[in-house]
């Protein structure tokens, strides 16, 4: 698995593209760097992109609700993820964005679509911390 984070300090959202196949502790290794990201450069939009996601086992534990929670208290408002093409990943992914409550997500076929949402999302830009 890899992942690329990106930053777009002017739609204040960072962008996560996931390749590969995704168990529990790989998942977690990306969160925890999504985390590091948003720390550094708070942003109030996440894509997530699972569209090069190749397999995916994953479930929303308490550590997953933990780094909702601390990416919330980081500035994140609204996540958007375009769903994998591979059948099962899809589901597990469809699963995992019905079962959260904040930040408000949203599931799309593509990146474009996905991209859109996000851009119509009227939240306040996060302000940098000054560290």
């Amino acid at each position: 698995p890899a992942v690329f984070i990106g930053h777009d300090a002017v739609n204040h959202c960072l962008y996560a593209d996931w390749r590969g196949n995704y168990d529990q502790e790989m998942s977690r290794s990306t969160c925890r760097m999504l985390l590091a990201v948003q720390r550094q450069r708070p942003c109030s939009k996440l894509l997530n992109d699972y569209s090069s996601m190749t397999r995916s086992t994953v479930q929303l534990t308490q550590w997953g609700e933990q780094w909702l929670a601390d990416m919330q208290a980081a500035g994140l408002r609204c996540i958007a993820w375009v769903l994998p093409h591979d059948p099962l990943a899809r589901q597990v992914t469809e699963d995992l964005v019905q079962a959260i409550a904040a930040p408000r997500g949203v599931a799309f076929q593509d990146v474009a679509s996905a991209y859109a949402w996000l851009s119509q999302q009227v939240v306040p830009a996060v302000p940098l911390s000054g560290n």
